[in-house]
C-alpha cells in the first residue's frame, strides 16, 4: 500500500442517489485511513444530503446554473488550492474530467468512460449491466488500496431525528410515489389501489419534494382511507431518512428515496417499471426487495434513466404489477 494520504477529494457531480451511493467511498476512506481529511464535490442542489456531515472537512458545492466555464474555472482553482493527494473522480463525464485533470493532485482515479480518463493515474472500466451493484463498481476505483467493502451510510443529525418523532405515535408505512422520470413512477391509480387495500392498519405517509405535493395529494384525495397524510416538502432529505429508518415498510419507484433507505438501512420494498435492477441500482437494506412486472416485455427496459412519456405507449411495465405484488408482510418476501 502507498504512504497514507492526507487530503483525499471524492467528486460526484450526478443526481442525489449517486452522491448517497458513492458515501460508501467516504466510509472506505474513513475506514481505511481514519486521520485523513476528506472532502467532497456535489452539485449546489444536493448539498444538504451532506452539510454538517461530521466525516466531511469540506463540502465544495458547484452551482451548474451559473455560466458553465466562468463556474468550471472556479472549482478547479479552488481544488488546486486544497492540494489534495487523492482525486476519486466517480462521475463520467467531461466537466468532472477536467476538475480531476487539473486538480494537482498526485493521485487522480476515475472510469474509463470519462473522456478525459487518459490523463488519469489509474482508470477503471465501468460497465452498466455487469451484474454488479454501482457500490462495488465504486469501490473497484480503490480495491488496489483495500479490498475492504463498504455500503453507503448517511449521517443523520440528531434535529432531524427529533423532527420526525412527531409522526412517531403510531406504526407507519412510508410511499415515495413519485419520480423525476414518468416511467420510472408507479402508476397513481396502483397507489391508490394499494393503499385502499392493504390490510396494514396504522398511518401512511407520503414524501416527496415540494414540487410533488400536488401529485402525492391527488392519490390521498383518490383515497378512501383516511390515515394517509402528504409529507411533500414538509421534510428535508435526512428527515425524510430518519422516518423511513423507522417504518415498518418504505415503498420507492427505483428512484433517490430508494437510496435513502439503503443508506439508513431502512426497511423498503423498491418498484421497478421501465428500469431493472440488472443495471446495479438497486436496494441494498438488509431488509429489501424488488417488486416488479411478471410479463416478459420486449421493451423493458426501455432506457438507463427513464422516459417523460412511455415510449410504446401503454406503460405495460407499470399497469402489470399487480398491488398485491407490495402486500407483504414485514420481513418477509414479495409474492
Amino acid at each position: 500500500m502507498k504512504s497514507a494520504p492526507k487530503r483525499i477529494l471524492i467528486i460526484q457531480t450526478a443526481f442525489i442517489g449517486d452522491v448517497i451511493l458513492a458515501t460508501s467511498l467516504i466510509e472506505f476512506f474513513k475506514g481505511v485511513f481514519e486521520e485523513a481529511t476528506i472532502d467532497f464535490l456535489l452539485r449546489k442542489s444536493n448539498a444538504s444530503i451532506l452539510k454538517n456531515d461530521p466525516r466531511i472537512d469540506k463540502l465544495i458545492e458547484w452551482d451548474k446554473k451559473q455560466s458553465k466555464i466562468k463556474g468550471l474555472s472556479g472549482i478547479i482553482r479552488q481544488i488546486r488550492k486544497e492540494q489534495y493527494d487523492y482525486v476519486i473522480n466517480t462521475h463520467r463525464f467531461a466537466s468532472s474530467g477536467l476538475m480531476t485533470v487539473f486538480s494537482g493532485a498526485t493521485t487522480t482515479i476515475g472510469y474509463d468512460k470519462n473522456p478525459l480518463s487518459f490523463l488519469f493515474s489509474k482508470k477503471v472500466k465501468h460497465e452498466i449491466g455487469d451484474g454488479r451493484h454501482e457500490v462495488d463498481r465504486l469501490l473497484e476505483l480503490v480495491e488496489d488500496i483495500s479490498p475492504v467493502k463498504y455500503k453507503p451510510r448517511l449521517s443523520i443529525p440528531t434535529k432531524a431525528i427529533e423532527k420526525v418523532k412527531q409522526y412517531n405515535n403510531a406504526p407507519y408505512l412510508v410511499i415515495a410515489p413519485n419520480s423525476v422520470w414518468f416511467t420510472k413512477q408507479f402508476p397513481m391509480e396502483k397507489w391508490v389501489e394499494f393503499i385502499d387495500q392493504t390490510a396494514f392498519e396504522g398511518n401512511i405517509y407520503l414524501i416527496g419534494a415540494p414540487s410533488e405535493r400536488d401529485a402525492a395529494q391527488k392519490i390521498i384525495d383518490a383515497c378512501s382511507r383516511e390515515s394517509v397524510f402528504n409529507l411533500c416538502g414538509d421534510l428535508s432529505l435526512l428527515e425524510s431518512a430518519a422516518l423511513m429508518q423507522n417504518a415498518i415498510m418504505n415503498y420507492t419507484n427505483d428512484s433517490g428515496p430508494m437510496h435513502l433507505c439503503s443508506a439508513v438501512n431502512a426497511p423498503v420494498r423498491a418498484i421497478y417499471c421501465s428500469t431493472v435492477p440488472d443495471f446495479g441500482f438497486g436496494p441494498l437494506s438488509d431488509d429489501s426487495a424488488i417488486v416488479q412486472t411478471h410479463e416478459n416485455l420486449s421493451c423493458r427496459p426501455c432506457g438507463l434513466h427513464g422516459h417523460k412519456a412511455c415510449p410504446e405507449g401503454h406503460f405495460k411495465c407499470g399497469y402489470s404489477i399487480d398491488w398485491r405484488q407490495l402486500e407483504i408482510k414485514h420481513g418477509s418476501s414479495p409474492n
